[in-house]
């Protein structure tokens, strides 16, 4: 946000990182591009880093924004001085102080440049003159706020005083030489770098230049002497860099915001003991100071859903969405608003209908952020949803009459006709297993032999005694040619109803299928197809794969008296029939 970046840039401006102020303001001012406290802040900026061009565009900026400003005439000024234009930034002053006229800043700063452009137009000193005048002209305090060692001397009114009785008479410079803050000053303005000491102290005051090293003794400072260095190229004068300006405004907007964060951690500690009312007072009043912060709505949304008070809950949720989108809150608390929303929704369903706005509610959270725990209510939603259709579709006697019809289509031999009645009969009511059975018979018709063979497992897991279940089921596999799996449901149905025709002509089928394959009567096709149907079977692979198993059909072939043992074992001959009735063994 461009309060945020603007602070930041404050932040910068005052710890004399003037670049990284520059990023900052430039940053705010992409965020809010009509506010002119902006281009005054990075005006100065650019003028601490020596850029006027730069400064000189923001300040203007800042008039045209905002015409009726002091303090954009006095960055323009500043700007203008930088740059040498002296007239310039005596009308830009001038101009300033006509809409404030009791602007110390601008009168102080018309002074300098007044003092400036007539210096400027004057021939230079006569001989005799003072040698340091040109030292406290009128970038003199410009080039002491842009020097770190002489920076905080200019917040003290006793050197200011001086420093401006010596501007207005070099001459007296003499008058203040025990000063050791004139003599450091002194040094600034001349480039050079003085030793100087109290006559009666023995401290040392280090110079800006030499990063404090100690040098030899002098007597007085009235004595001191310049050690002359290697000079410093010549600064372009700079403006006096000013405080960042902050309106009153936004100052009372901080203090409003820090009130905000104590009510909301107030309230985190009465919802912590479960005391509600305390609350959501705190969190409203969190609100009534700061409406910039969408977490203090999700908070109580967050009470009321403890409470509920749904309804609540959801608008609360719902302003904190449409105010978290004006402001580009984070796409988390977004998620969190859209969240808490679904879950109240969820808390008020009492139709499968109901969950619907719920389940979108948790989509649109998903879109923002997704969320494991907003993942899972989701799945949550959804599945309630569907078992709460179930519930209130159910209808046995409807479900009877959806049966019998379908029984009449299957009659007619129209067999889609009957499972669109069988499963309507299902939806009806889903623990009958006589419609699974009957919409089972319809697949094997159909050709459908998957779907029939689901069916029918179906049906015999719901009533695991009923005898149509297993004829249906062994039907299927003896179309599917898998007569061993056939017969052995035959024979499991024939446990439930041992007299069951169904049964024992299904056992009689697959006797017969099998026997052929041991007797070596199919045919090359019939052999090849039943073998390769048999390699796709997972229990036939297992025996394949079966070291001992490997073992054994060896020894059926080499060795006749270990294969006369192995066949007093039930479960290798039970083994070796499978393999003979999928026709990958043949005995001759």
């Amino acid at each position: 946000m461009a309060d945020e970046a603007k602070a930041k840039g404050n932040a910068a401006f005052s710890a004399g990182k003037f670049n990284d102020a520059v990023s900052h303001f430039t940053d705010a001012i992409n965020l809010a591009p009509t506010n002119h406290v902006l281009y005054s802040n990075r005006s100065a900026a650019y003028a601490s880093l020596n850029k006027f061009s730069e400064a000189l565009s923001d300040a203007q900026k800042t008039v045209e924004l905002k015409p009726d400003w002091g303090k954009g005439y006095s960055r323009l000024g500043a700007a203008y001085m930088g740059l040498h234009n002296y007239g310039d930034a005596v009308s830009a002053y001038k101009k300033g102080i006509e809409i404030e006229p009791n602007n110390e800043a601008l009168k102080s700063g018309l002074a300098d440049a007044e003092a400036a452009l007539a210096r400027s137009s004057r021939p230079r000193a006569a001989p005799g003159a003072s040698p340091f005048g040109e030292a406290f002209g009128p970038e003199m305090w410009v080039r002491l706020a842009s020097d770190a060692s002489t920076r905080e001397f200019l917040q003290q009114p006793d050197f200011v005083k001086m420093m401006q009785d010596i501007q207005k008479s070099p001459n007296n410079l003499n008058l203040y030489l025990k000063d050791q803050r004139v003599m450091q000053a002194l040094g600034v303005l001349l480039n050079l770098k003085f030793q100087t000491r109290g006559a009666e102290e023995d401290a040392e005051m280090p110079s800006a230049s030499d990063g404090g090293s100690p040098e030899r003794k002098r007597p007085a400072a009235a004595d001191a002497e310049p050690v002359k260095e290697e000079k410093r190229p010549e600064k372009e004068p700079e403006p006096e860099p000013e405080p960042m300006d902050v309106p009153e405004e936004e100052k009372e907007k901080k203090e409003r915001k820090a009130k905000a964060q104590k009510e909301k951690e107030a309230g985190n500690a009465a919802y912590k003991k479960k005391d509600f009312e305390t609350a959501i007072q705190h969190y409203s009043k969190a609100i009534e100071l700061d409406d910039e912060d969408i977490s203090f709505l999700t908070n109580r949304a967050a009470v009321y859903l403890e409470m509920g008070k749904y309804e609540d809950c959801i608008k609360d949720c719902d302003k904190a969405v449409e105010r978290g989108r004006e402001l580009r809150s984070d796409f988390k608390m977004i998620a969190r608003a859209l969240t808490r929303k679904g879950t109240a929704l969820v808390k008020m369903a009492k139709s499968s209908k109901d969950y619907e706005p719920a389940i979108e509610t948790f989509q649109k959270a998903l879109t923002e952020h997704r969320n494991p725990d907003t993942l899972k209510k989701l799945n949550d939603a959804e599945k309630a949803k569907k078992d709460l259709e179930q519930q209130e579709y159910f209808d046995p006697q409807i479900a009877d009459e959806e049966r019998e019809k379908g029984n009449q289509y299957f009659k007619e031999q129209k067999y889609p006709e009957a499972v669109r009645h069988y499963t309507e009969a299902i939806k009806r009511n889903p623990k009958d297993p006589k419609a699974y059975s009957n919409r089972a018979a319809c697949y094997t018709k159909l050709g459908a032999m998957p779907e029939a063979l689901k069916d029918a497992e179906k049906c015999l897991e719901l009533d695991p005694t009923f005898s149509k279940g297993y004829t249906r089921k062994g039907a299927v596999q003896f179309f599917m040619k898998e007569y061993e799996k056939a017969l052995e449901t035959y024979q499991e149905g024939l446990k439930h109803d041992p007299q069951n025709q169904e049964l024992l002509d299904g056992v009689r089928r697959c006797v017969e299928q099998i026997n052929k394959a041991s007797r070596g009567d199919l045919s090359p096709e019939e052999l090849k197809e039943r073998q390769a149907k048999a390699m796709q079977d997972p229990e036939i692979q297992n025996i394949l794969t079966d070291p001992v198993m490997r073992q054994v059909l060896v020894d059926f072939q080499e060795n006749p008296r270990a294969a006369q043992d192995h066949m007093k074992n039930p479960q290798v001959m039970n083994k070796i029939q499978k393999l003979v009735s999928a026709g990958i063994v043949q005995v001759r």
